[in-house]
């Protein structure tokens, strides 16, 4: 594509209302896809117009498994996707970060639909209904603690990746959106996550068509700059 086509999408991209640069706007083509970043642009990319959260950029698709996956910074629980993932503990009755503001966003309603599951392993995961969401499902996946490394950490976050894939197939999810799942108060290192749930969410899209779309939802600049590195790495 050239500088003055790539000029002419920026333009177009900055022009329209942020509500359609959310998951599920497939952008200008399947060759440019929408971030939603802060930092400052590195060369593989064009900023494209100042929205209030954050700056929306194009980033040069590669054509690999990665045309899937976008990378959002801010709140999941305000995502119009059929399912968003839940940072769940495995009692599933609730608690701090990404499940505390899940239930208050969902309502009373989640927790009483939670209570019936009867909790949930860990490196598993469970859907419920998504109540008050703008998300159709709520799948509750249950991270590792960080033990430093050597206690089956990363096979049961990929599983946690791989199971709430599975559960969106099941329900014909053509979207949905992760947290960065342990990275919070269960102490799992931000770039190892990464990795995993990168390498995770890519192997199974390989295999299957639906999700259609993976949102990989970050909660500040490092950890979009993470993230983003990390999609980068795996599409060279």
């Amino acid at each position: 594509m050239s500088r003055a086509s790539l000029a002419l999408v920026a333009r177009a991209v900055a022009n329209r209302p942020f509500n359609r640069c959310m998951p599920g706007d497939t952008g200008p083509t399947l060759a440019e896809r929408v971030l939603i970043d802060r930092p400052s642009a590195p060369r593989h990319e064009i900023p494209a117009g100042e929205f209030r959260r954050g700056t929306v950029r194009l980033l040069y698709d590669r054509g690999s498994m990665t045309d899937r996956i976008r990378i959002w910074q801010g709140d999941i629980t305000t995502l119009t996707v059929d399912a968003i993932v839940n940072a769940a503990n495995s009692g599933l009755l609730g608690g701090g970060g990404v499940d505390g503001a899940v239930h208050r966003a969902a309502g009373p309603e989640l927790l009483a639909a939670c209570r019936k599951l009867g909790g949930c392993p860990t490196g598993d995961a469970k859907l419920t209904p998504g109540f008050r969401l703008p998300a159709r499902y709520v799948i509750h996946a249950v991270g590792p603690r960080w033990r430093g490394g050597h206690a089956g950490e990363p096979e049961l976050l990929a599983s946690c990746y791989q199971r709430s894939l599975e559960l969106a197939v099941e329900h014909k999810c053509q979207t949905i959106a992760f947290p960065a799942i342990s990275t919070g108060i269960y102490g799992y290192p931000l770039e190892q996550a990464a990795e995993v749930a990168v390498r995770a969410v890519s192997d199974f899209l390989k295999g299957n068509q639906l999700p259609r779309e993976v949102t990989l939802c970050t909660f500040d600049p490092r950890a979009t700059r993470v993230m983003r590195d990390t999609v980068a790495a795996l599409a060279q």
